[in-house]
C-alpha cells in the first residue's frame, strides 16, 4: 500500500486573548521511491507575554531541530556498516532498501526530542523568572512513517483520528477535568463547562522531568488526522469536527473552518489546528 500525505495548519489569537500563544510546525518529504515521512506539531503556551509565547515557540523548534534527521538523508561517503538485508542487495545488484524507523527506535528518538523541549522550557522560565515564572507549554506532536503515525501528548492540547467518518481522540488530556472524568466525578460533556476546566498537571517546563505519552497507530488511505489547542476543541463539539473534516475541500480549507468555528462559537482561547490527509 503507497501511502501520500497532504497538510495544512492554521492558527489564531481568538477572540478574547491579546496575545497568541500557540504555535505550530509541519514538515513533509514525499519521494516516488521511499516511504512519505511527516512530523506535526501544536504547542500551546502559558505564562503570557515573554512566557507563554517564548514556551511554545521554543517547543516547537527544539523537537524540530531534535527530529530533523528523519529528514537528512544519509551521507553516502560515510563509513557505516551494511544490514545483513542491504549487503544481499548490494551483491545482487538490487537496489539497497531505505532504511525504517522501528517502533520502539522511533518512540525512543521522540521521547528524547520532548524532554529535550522540557529542559529548553524550563531553562527559559529560570533565567527570566520575573517576566516568565509560570512558564510552560502543552505539547502534541505526530510523526507518521509510511503508513504508521507515532504520537507524542503532554498536556491537553489533542490528536484526533478521523477513520471510516468516525472521529476519536487517540492522546489522553493530562487536566484536572479529564481526571475527574476517569474517576467518574463528573460526565464526559462537564469538561466543557467545569470550572477547573483550565487545569493541567502536567506540562513542558514544569519539573526537571516530564512524563510523555507515546503510542503508535496504523493509518489507512482516506483517513485524517488532527492536531490541535484546547481553543479549539473545547469551542466545537466533535461532531461538528467531524463534519468540517469530512466536507472539506482540502486541508488548509479544514483548518481555515475548524478556526472559524471556533472564533463563532467565542473564540475564548488561542486556536491552533493541523489538518494530514492520508491518501494513496
Amino acid at each position: 500500500m503507497t501511502i501520500t500525505l497532504r497538510a495544512a495548519g492554521s492558527k489564531d489569537t481568538g477572540k478574547v486573548r491579546e496575545i497568541n500563544e500557540d504555535e505550530l510546525f509541519f514538515k513533509m518529504v514525499l519521494s516516488s521511491h521511499e516511504e512519505p515521512m511527516g512530523l506535526f506539531i501544536v504547542a500551546d503556551g502559558m505564562g503570557g507575554h515573554m512566557g507563554g509565547e517564548f514556551a511554545s515557540e521554543w517547543t516547537v523548534k527544539t523537537i524540530g531541530e531534535e527530529l530533523k534527521g528523519l529528514f537528512t538523508p544519509s551521507d553516502p561517503r560515510k563509513t557505516k556498516k551494511l544490514s545483513s538485508e542491504e549487503l544481499e542487495a548490494m551483491v545482487s545488484g538490487r537496489p539497497r532498501p531505505t532504511r525504517r524507523l522501528g517502533e520502539t527506535e522511533m518512540q525512543q528518538m521522540i521521547r528524547r526530542a520532548v524532554e529535550r523541549a522540557n529542559e529548553v522550557v524550563r531553562g527559559i522560565a529560570q533565567a527570566k523568572p520575573a517576566e516568565a515564572a509560570d512558564t510552560g507549554s502543552t505539547v502534541t506532536l505526530a510523526v507518521i512513517q509510511g503508513s504508521m503515525a507515532y504520537v507524542a501528548n503532554v498536556g491537553d492540547s489533542r490528536t484526533y483520528l478521523l477513520h471510516d467518518g468516525q472521529l476519536t481522540p487517540i492522546t489522553r488530556d493530562h487536566s484536572v477535568v479529564a481526571s475527574l472524568v476517569a474517576a467518574g466525578q463528573i460526565e464526559p460533556e462537564d469538561i466543557y463547562t467545569h470550572p477547573q476546566r483550565n487545569l493541567i498537571y502536567r506540562s513542558l517546563g514544569a519539573k526537571p522531568e516530564v512524563e510523555v505519552d507515546l503510542l503508535s497507530k496504523p493509518l489507512n488511505p482516506g483517513d485524517q488526522l488532527l492536531l490541535c489547542s484546547d481553543g479549539l476543541w473545547e469551542m466545537v463539539r466533535d461532531a461538528q469536527i467531524t463534519k468540517i473534516l469530512t466536507a472539506a475541500p482540502s486541508p488548509q480549507a479544514a483548518c481555515q473552518h475548524l478556526v472559524q468555528a471556533a472564533n463563532d462559537h467565542g473564540g475564548e482561547d488561542n486556536i491552533s489546528a493541523v489538518v494530514v490527509w492520508i491518501e494513496e
